[in-house]
């Protein structure tokens, strides 16, 4: 008789919810939507032998307004907008019909597939496109975090 083990049946259970979840939020409106209906990041995560690459969409942000840290195991990459004082269009005498650009913040935690070198991670940010490049780290390195400068 094979003994089962608790712990990684619930922790398969939560990862399987997470992946229909995720399934769900998509077919509310499109990608780039949660369950609840509000804005996430689209992000692409790919890995060479030599790195670890991801590709976030942060369409209207501008670079200012983009901030990415590398913790142990993840990137966590945020952006805040404000609304332009006179960027609105809507003035006493109009209405609006649909308002799908939004002011605020999106935010998304990216695990990362495999332990990277934290002094050698680069960032750009081009036309609403964010790509951080992290080398793979090698076996002996440590890691302490870091935040990585946006240009």
């Amino acid at each position: 008789m094979t003994r089962r083990d608790p712990v990684a049946d619930i922790e398969e259970l939560f990862d399987r919810m997470d992946r229909e979840l995720e399934k769900l939020g998509a077919g509310f409106d499109g990608p780039g939507l949660d369950v609840s209906g509000s804005r996430t990041l689209a992000v692409d995560v790919i890995e060479t032998d030599e790195d670890v690459t991801v590709v976030a969409d942060l369409p209207g942000f501008g670079g200012d307004d983009v901030d990415v840290e590398l913790h142990a195991d993840a990137l966590t990459v945020a952006a805040t907008r404000e609304e332009d004082e006179g960027a609105d269009p809507a003035s006493e005498n109009s209405r609006y019909h649909l308002r799908e650009r939004r002011r605020g913040s999106v935010s998304r935690r990216v695990p990362l597939p495999a332990a990277v070198e934290p002094d050698g991670a680069a960032a750009t940010y081009d036309d609403g496109v964010l790509t951080v490049t992290l080398p793979k780290r090698r076996p002996d390195g440590e890691d302490d975090g870091r935040r990585i400068d946006v240009e």
